[in-house]
């Protein structure tokens, strides 16, 4: 769909943002047909969030004010949350991305959370659980006089009820789990994991205490608690605790870490009672049933001839937080009690994007202490005005409604509209639609190959670094090429050394560097700051180690760390693997097809897929697997037609002497846009299926003797649904490309 011309216009919207708006944000009609352009969604979202004023002031301006939103929008310099650009002025008006339920300790509290997260997701959100309250595995029920089946066998419940409600095609929300270091149960939960195949609508941390990290660093014993009595169930070394969740977060990524006691140290509201979770990406920590607003100001739209435009900045934090308090009034929360907290509280969640490209265009390299500083003092001066706003606000709206007994009420303060005020989010899609870097990320990559529909091949560039290339005169689309496939400017002499040394990104940063930017920010955010740290395929379990204790030390409030290729079968978004190619063996080079016998034994196994049933046929002769057939429930057809050439290709693939695990390698994990079922018995595609099917056959005969039987899911290297970039950002995965990510 091409933009309207002249007025509706928008200037600077990139291919990238034009395609994510149009696939995921824009009004469409029943058969998929956008029905606005997207200057008719940031006027539709500027409207909207506007005419809150008119609750406050009967003669508000709510005109002119709409017209300053859709600028400071339509600009990029400063974007609301995903769910406020889909929704706002539309029937569902969900305008939230985080919430916090609570999950208490009896089978009518469990299952009242299930069907709570079931109506949040169907909104659009992404929810976070602390499962400490749950006595643990193997303890007393009263009630029956029988035992508790512990944490980890509800929080599969959650992780159930989430995969259904996502079948159908469109991305729902995911889940932040969180376990107190404490609970009886810490060690199940920290390798949870481990089997990637399990809990995948998850991300998990540890609740870290004060007492915990005070006994690591001293290598003695912690008491572990029954929240169920509040009595001592043993003690645990806290020393080997660590070490277990630091080598299973060096394994997969997860579990993250959270210092619970930091949280609530900066709890606004102390009397309504404790923290203990946060959202999905770990940004937000949040009472029960508490949701936050959240949106981000582009730094790169910040800098001036060269020079931070301090006054601008001012400006738009001022008129970015009048817009996030007007997004809780017109905000449709999805259950009464989220409602009512969110309006006692008004949290609200102004961060940044686009960290990187502000260094850029101020010749500062992101590894280094002048950035350091400056992140410091960019954060500090977006906080200190962001307050100063909501204190603006509360003159005339009044403070938020549970202000006294907050930390706020005390003698000399002024009121302030909002319990907290600052964010730093992963900014995932806005930042694709804005064409900024990632929150306060470095870059992902300076160049970046991608496969389009045609499966022709096209080469991403930095916009920043095109212009300086072309400016600079040595830009090639030849060098473009080797960059995205190299992966970094580092050592491509062509380049001059003074842009190799601003142009870093993620992996040309060492974790203590990115740890020491997490801390920067963090020092002046009122919530917390979601940021990844990169490792390298090559990282030590001791490397990860030091990064979960720096960032301690620098008082962070958790840590996400991601080290390459952990989770990926192989990494497609940048880099190329150097591999030399080897000659055939003598028998690679005769290899004959083996001839069909007229009779050969077989089985069939039926597999449902998001198609229909699909019958697959498994034949073997003396040697062993000859051939498989394919029928679809559904005859004819696009997937019939598919999977027959399937057939066709395992069969003379077989018949060739390629081995089944090599053909199980290939189609496992291949995803389309009609998955079915959830857990174990998933099938992400046809293909899948036959390759499910296969593995069913070799472990039915008794021949799986050395076929992986790991976790063959999406490759979280390269998005699922376009095959682009993806970046791993505050422990979700990100598409640079269509704008997928895992947690909504």
């Amino acid at each position: 769909m091409e933009q309207a011309k002249g007025k509706g216009a928008i200037p600077g919207l990139s291919k990238n943002a034009v395609t994510v708006l149009e696939k995921r944000y824009l009004k469409r009609d029943t058969s998929g047909k956008a029905l606005e352009t997207p200057a008719d969604m940031f006027r539709r979202v500027a409207k909207t969030i506007a005419s809150a004023d008119k609750t406050f002031d009967s003669k508000a301006d709510t005109a002119s004010l709409a017209d300053a939103f859709y600028r400071i929008m339509t600009t990029f310099e400063f974007l609301p949350n995903s769910p406020t650009l889909m929704n706002a002025g539309r029937e569902l008006g969900q305008l939230s991305a985080c919430f916090v339920l609570p999950v208490g300790d009896s089978m009518e509290e469990i299952f009242e959370s299930v069907k709570h997260t079931a109506l949040i997701h169907k909104s659009g959100g992404g929810t976070g659980f602390s499962f400490s309250r749950l006595r643990p595995a193997n303890d007393v029920v009263m009630s029956t006089t029988g035992i508790s089946s512990g944490p980890l066998s509800f929080m599969r419940v959650f992780d159930v009820a989430t995969e259904t409600i996502k079948q159908g095609g469109t991305r729902r929300g995911a889940n932040m789990g969180i376990l107190r270091v404490d609970h009886p149960d810490i060690m199940n939960f920290i390798m949870c994991k481990a089997d990637q195949r399990h809990l995948n609508n998850f991300n998990i941390s540890v609740g870290l205490t004060e007492a915990f990290m005070k006994a690591v660093e001293a290598d003695r014993d912690y008491d572990l608690i029954n929240p169920r009595s509040g009595e001592n169930a043993g003690t645990l070394n806290a020393r080997k605790v660590f070490s277990r969740i630091v080598d299973q977060a060096w394994e997969n990524g997860e579990p993250g870490i959270i210092f619970l006691d930091r949280l609530n140290r900066d709890n606004p509201t102390p009397a309504l009672g404790e923290i203990e979770s946060t959202n999905p990406c770990g940004e937000q920590p949040l009472l029960p049933y508490e949701s936050c607003n959240l949106g981000s100001i582009n730094l790169g739209k910040m800098v001036k001839n060269g020079q931070i435009d301090w006054d601008h900045l001012r400006e738009v934090v001022k008129l970015s937080v009048h817009f996030l308090d007007n997004v809780i009034e017109v905000n449709n929360y999805p259950l009464e009690q989220i409602d009512k907290m969110t309006r006692g509280n008004r949290k609200i969640g102004l961060g940044v994007m686009g960290w990187a490209d502000m260094l850029i265009l101020l010749g500062i390299p992101y590894n280094s202490a002048e950035a350091v500083n400056l992140g410091a003092k960019i954060m500090k001066f977006i906080n200190d005005e962001g307050h100063a706003a909501s204190r603006e606000l509360a003159k005339v709206r009044g403070p938020f409604p549970n202000f006294k007994g907050s930390i706020y009420d005390k003698p000399g303060h002024a009121p302030i509209r909002n319990a907290t005020v600052t964010t730093i989010a992963p900014t995932g899609t806005i930042s694709i639609i804005a064409n900024a870097s990632s929150g306060v990320e470095p870059l992902f990559a300076v160049s970046f190959v991608r496969q389009v529909m045609d499966n022709n091949i096209l080469v991403e560039v930095n916009p920043i670094f095109e212009k300086i290339a072309k400016e600079r005169g040595f830009y090639s689309e030849e060098l473009m090429q080797r960059i995205a496939e190299h992966g970094t400017v580092h050592d491509i002499e062509e380049v001059p050394e003074e842009i190799r040394n601003i142009f870093v990104t993620a992996h040309d940063i060492t974790p203590e560097e990115h740890i020491e930017m997490q801390a920067a920010f963090q020092r002046y955010t009122d919530n917390a700051v979601s940021k990844t740290v990169n490792f390298p395929n090559t990282a030590t379990v001791d490397e990860v180690e030091k990064v979960y204790r720096l960032a301690y030390q620098l008082d962070c409030k958790g840590v996400t760390i991601y080290r390459d290729g952990s989770r990926d079968e192989q990494v497609l978004s940048t880099g190329k693997k150097e591999e030399k190619p080897s000659l055939p063996s003598p028998e690679e080079k005769h290899a004959i097809k083996r001839d069909r016998p007229k009779a050969l034994k077989g089985w069939t196994y039926q597999m449902q897929t998001g198609c229909g049933p699909l019958y697959v046929t498994i034949n073997e002769d003396q040697t062993g697997l000859f051939e498989l057939f394919t029928t679809m429930g559904k005859a004819g057809g696009c997937a019939a037609s598919q999977c027959e050439a399937i057939g066709r290709m395992v069969s003379l693939a077989w018949r060739s002497g390629i081995q089944a695990r090599q053909v199980i390698k290939q189609l496992l994990g291949i995803s389309c846009h009609a998955p079915s079922g959830f857990g174990e018995n998933k099938v992400l595609s046809c293909a899948d299926a036959v390759a499910k099917a296969i593995q069913s056959h070799l472990m039915a005969s008794g021949n799986a003797s050395g076929l992986d039987l790991g976790n063959h899911g999406v490759d979280r290297g390269a998005c699922p649904e376009c095959g682009g970039v993806v970046e791993h950002e505050g422990g979700c995965a990100v598409c640079r490309v269509c704008g997928y990510s895992e947690c909504a």
